[in-house]
């Protein structure tokens, strides 16, 4: 068992009122209060504080000259299993275990999204999960075959639609069978001295080193697979009849491409989204089966 982040364990103090506890209280957005926590811890650490800062511009200038350097390399250089390795060892060795966990849940929140979706389709849809409950998995180009799926998805689903004549609708009795707590454990991430990365700062790091490995269209596609927060969102909207909830999206226009100077940034922003929809899917998963609602 892990310990509680600060915040949970200080007492409250009015006149120095801690911004991460008033965040943990909120309960304006869904979000599991064990995923919440963790978030908070990481996103409250020292290493986003002072870390961050310094290195958020060098990684955006690095994208930039990175791409210059691929102007003289040849257009289908890549070394994906290389990218992956690096990637993985590199989070056991130094990235956080609450941004290991998250990361690692990232995929299967992902998947059972997309397969909520394919489920309550007019049109059956295949899918591909990707599962992941340890780190050593991502050496399965798993960060690329995430970004392969989303887009694949899309692609699957409309053409279905289209060929039948068919929309997504709103269902009245949603299947949320799929939608479950992902088996990865916090308490099985690295903890060592030197796991003190954040999130946040480990993605800042990880994009140009991912630009570089990656062929252009790769990169270029998972930079815009961001873009595509809004379209699972009405997805998933149109089937629960819930367009309110499309505000906690902030990746948007799909039709309109932002830099990859901002990748970093955008993709926590992914992950955030991605969490909450899954939160409010597991809600609504408990409330259509009359059991207690999810803390959170």
């Amino acid at each position: 068992m892990k310990p509680a982040p600060d915040f949970l364990t200080h007492p409250h103090d009015p006149r120095d009122p801690s911004p991460w506890l008033a965040l943990y209280l909120d309960q304006s957005t869904p979000l599991d209060d064990t995923v919440k926590a963790a978030w908070l811890k990481d996103s409250s650490s020292r290493s986003r504080q002072f870390v961050l800062p310094f290195v958020r511009p060098l990684a955006r200038t690095l994208i930039v000259l990175i791409q210059i350097v691929k102007l003289l390399l040849p257009k289908r250089w890549a070394a994906s299993r290389a990218l992956h390795y690096l990637l993985a060892e590199s989070m056991k060795r130094f990235v956080s275990p609450e941004a290991n966990w998250l990361v690692l849940r990232h995929f299967t929140l992902g998947a059972q999204i997309l397969e909520f979706i394919a489920r309550n389709s007019p049109i059956p849809v295949e899918t591909s999960p990707i599962t992941p409950v340890a780190l050593d998995e991502l050496k399965d180009e798993l960060f690329l075959k995430h970004d392969l799926n989303l887009f694949n998805f899309v692609i699957r689903l409309n053409q279905a639609l289209r060929d039948h004549g068919r929309q997504l609708e709103t269902v009245s009795e949603p299947d949320f069978s799929m939608i479950t707590e992902p088996a990865v454990r916090l308490d099985a991430m690295p903890d060592k001295a030197l796991n003190f990365m954040d999130l946040q700062t480990a993605i800042e790091c990880f994009t140009p080193i991912y630009q570089l490995f990656l062929t252009d269209n790769d990169f270029w596609r998972a930079t815009n697979s961001l873009q595509l927060d809004e379209t699972i969102g009405i997805y998933a909207a149109t089937i629960l009849g819930a367009p309110q909830h499309l505000i906690l999206l902030n990746n948007k226009h799909p039709l309109v491409p932002m830099s990859t100077l901002r990748a970093g940034y955008r993709l926590v922003l992914h992950g955030l989204s991605t969490e909450m929809l899954h939160a409010l899917l597991m809600r609504m998963k408990a409330a259509q089966a009359g059991a207690p609602l999810p803390k959170g």
